[in-house]
């Protein structure tokens, strides 16, 4: 397994969807409906992705898993059954519920056999009526949040932002959230679905129901000391694309047990993979040809690659800058 691993998209119709993971990223949406997600990386039973490129194409991430678990992971591969991170695009046009994930020891109680879920969320495009909801304001409590569910005002208890290109929010397990209003983004998680419906903000269908909430489950797995959520922000992001960034940068954006998060702009050739250590890389800015393991790989915005641990240092060289988001096992 020495060449890097590119994943067929498993896409989404979502009702809160749009049109951007065919416009901005280039994927092929099979239908007119609005899509919210792609699945660029997938271990999870709901999805195994297959390999698209390459002498492994065709084959499943699972089967890698179980059969060459040490060649993609190196050191970790004893600490991973599963790949350790579902990795996407999401379409924010409309809104998403608002909604927490569990962390290990509620998702053991309140849903066995599902992984615990922290993510992290970075931003491609925002339209200026878009919002990100993340974290309690001071003050909010289980009993003002329960008032504020009975009165359709849980907006009033969450801290918001408008956010922008470049913005990184990093949601452990038990963070209320929100997004919506036209956020393009990136996103790294655990490998888990496990998501629990807080608030729809009062939406019905076409027949006037509501879609399904959990709220006894979303009340039982906040985190209440968990206030405002702040971005980390690469404040150039928008602009190295086109030259304006003359000299590489390195952004740590996320640091937690379960994932490392960095932001990389580069315009000089620079080395990667190797080291026994699994990595995805996600292009972001421009582009990139990615040579040294017998072949040649061109790197384009909207796609996300596995180096695998056992594929040997090769290089990459951007055209004419390349902006990526490396995820890597701490």
């Amino acid at each position: 397994m020495n060449s890097p691993l590119r994943f067929v998209p498993f896409l989404r119709p979502m009702v809160w969807g749009g049109r951007r993971l065919a416009e901005v990223l280039g994927k092929s949406l099979p239908t007119a409906d609005p899509y919210g997600e792609s699945w660029e990386i997938s271990d999870h039973r709901l999805h195994h992705s297959l390999v698209a490129n390459g002498p492994l194409k065709g084959r499943s991430l699972r089967d890698l898993m179980t059969n060459a678990r040490a060649a993609l992971l190196g050191k970790h591969a004893p600490e991973h059954a599963v790949f350790p991170w579902l990795v996407k695009f999401l379409d924010a046009s409309d809104w998403l519920s608002v909604q927490v994930h569990p962390d290990t020891e509620a998702v053991r109680r309140l849903w066995p056999g599902e992984g615990s879920k922290t993510e992290a969320w970075f931003v491609l495009a925002a339209e200026p009526k878009s919002r990100i909801y993340a974290g309690l304001l001071p003050g909010t409590d289980e009993a003002k949040l329960r008032a504020a569910l009975e009165s359709g005002t849980v907006a009033e208890c969450l801290h918001h932002f408008k956010p922008s290109p470049g913005d990184c929010i990093f949601l452990p397990a038990g963070t209320v959230h929100a997004v919506g209003g036209g956020v393009l983004m990136a996103e790294v998680q655990q490998t888990s679905d496990a998501t629990f419906r807080l608030f729809d903000w009062n939406r019905r269908d076409a027949q006037g129901n509501a879609r399904e909430l959990h709220i006894e489950q979303s009340l039982a797995c906040i985190d209440w000391a968990r206030g405002p959520v702040y971005p980390v922000q690469v404040h150039d992001f928008a602009t190295s694309s086109a030259g304006m960034v003359s000299a590489a940068e390195r952004i740590p954006l996320v640091k937690c047990p379960f994932f490392e998060l960095e932001y990389r702009w580069e315009n000089e050739p620079f080395t990667c993979g190797g080291d026994d250590i699994s990595q995805v890389m996600i292009v972001v800015r421009g582009g990139a040809c990615l040579s040294g393991f017998g072949g040649e790989e061109e790197l384009h915005v909207g796609q996300m690659w596995i180096l695998p641990a056992a594929m040997s240092r090769s290089c990459c060289r951007p055209d004419p800058g390349v902006g990526i988001l490396v995820c890597t096992l701490p």
